[in-house]
């Protein structure tokens, strides 16, 4: 008898819940026993762990955040304690739903014998095996909405405003939210423009008249604070400063990342349902694939003709 367990571990993203469905909901269906496991990688280690039916399921697919709760960092927990609490529970096929640092662990598990798949769920897209990962598109949405308004105040008062958004080391959510809403600067870690760079490029869209202007950057290049007064006493203009901060991890998955979700999830547990385990399950060219678990990183993407599209559309 195939006893399931499912985990979610790190950053939570918009959609975990609706991949946790689907896994739980595959296993049923394929005959298999699931059991939950909370706060990630710790609660497996603490024991924090029941059984979970498709009927105490209903009605979460369309909610943010994740019903198991997580935990950050599992690549300081050692795997004895894991496996060890595996054990306990009879639990011998496991799916952890997360980013890079829950996959990696996934891998650490399964070079130990666990039988285990991931599903790659981070805001960041930063998981360059697959196009997608379960939660980009919803920050994408969530941040426009937010440009929006932040474009309408702005247009208004013909001011600048510098916004930063989430992305660690991978500049894909500044470039996709400048592409779809009207970012006519972007600088991330792929593409980091100085500060002589911004204010040229302001400069000239200033004396052209365009008095509004968008500037888009990935978390952690600058100080926000330093940046605004630096173009303020560079171009003596003034200068708006907007950090989204937290907000953009929450909201209800669009139907894309429940679309995903779900197909990644009932992809994990067939996989194991054949006897499979040390992969992880990923999107390209909207066909449902998998690759080895060792595989996974956070090399950078090839965004050449994103970036193109972004100058010519700046215009």
């Amino acid at each position: 008898m195939i006893k399931l367990g499912i985990m979610t571990s790190g950053g939570d993203a918009p959609g975990m819940n609706a991949a946790i469905s689907a896994v739980v909901k595959a296993a049923s269906y394929h005959h298999m026993d699931v059991m939950g496991i909370q706060y990630g990688i710790q609660g497996l280690v603490d024991g924090n762990i029941y059984p979970l039916t498709s009927v105490e399921l209903e009605n979460i697919t369309h909610k943010g955040g994740t019903m198991l709760k997580t935990s950050s960092s599992p690549e300081f927990i050692d795997e004895t304690g894991a496996i060890a609490s595996l054990g306990k529970f009879g639990i011998n096929v496991l799916v952890i739903i997360g980013g890079n640092e829950a996959l990696k662990y996934a891998d650490k598990l399964q070079q130990k014998g666990v039988k285990v798949i991931g599903i790659p769920a981070t805001i960041e897209n930063d998981l360059t095996f697959t196009d997608y990962s379960i939660g980009f598109d919803t920050t994408i949405n969530t941040i426009l909405d937010s440009i929006a308004k932040i474009k309408d105040t702005s247009l208004s008062h013909e001011k600048t405003t510098i916004v930063e958004v989430m992305g660690r080391d991978c500049g894909s959510l500044a470039l996709f939210s400048a592409l779809a809403g009207g970012g006519e600067i972007i600088s991330t870690p792929e593409r980091k423009l100085d500060i002589n760079t911004i204010c040229s490029e302001l400069s000239t869209r200033i004396n052209s008249g365009k008095r509004d202007n968008l500037v888009i950057v990935t978390e952690k290049l600058y100080e926000i604070g330093k940046l605004q007064k630096a173009i303020e006493e560079k171009l003596n203009i003034s200068v708006r400063a907007s950090v989204l901060g937290i907000l953009q991890r929450g909201g209800n998955p669009s139907a894309f990342d429940r679309i995903l979700a779900s197909k990644m999830g009932i992809a994990a547990v067939e996989l194991l349902k054949d006897g499979q385990s040390g992969k992880a399950v990923g999107i390209r060219e909207n066909k449902i694939i998998d690759v080895e678990l060792n595989q996974v990183n956070t090399n950078m993407r090839d965004e050449q003709d994103n970036y193109r599209l972004a100058e010519i559309l700046s215009y």
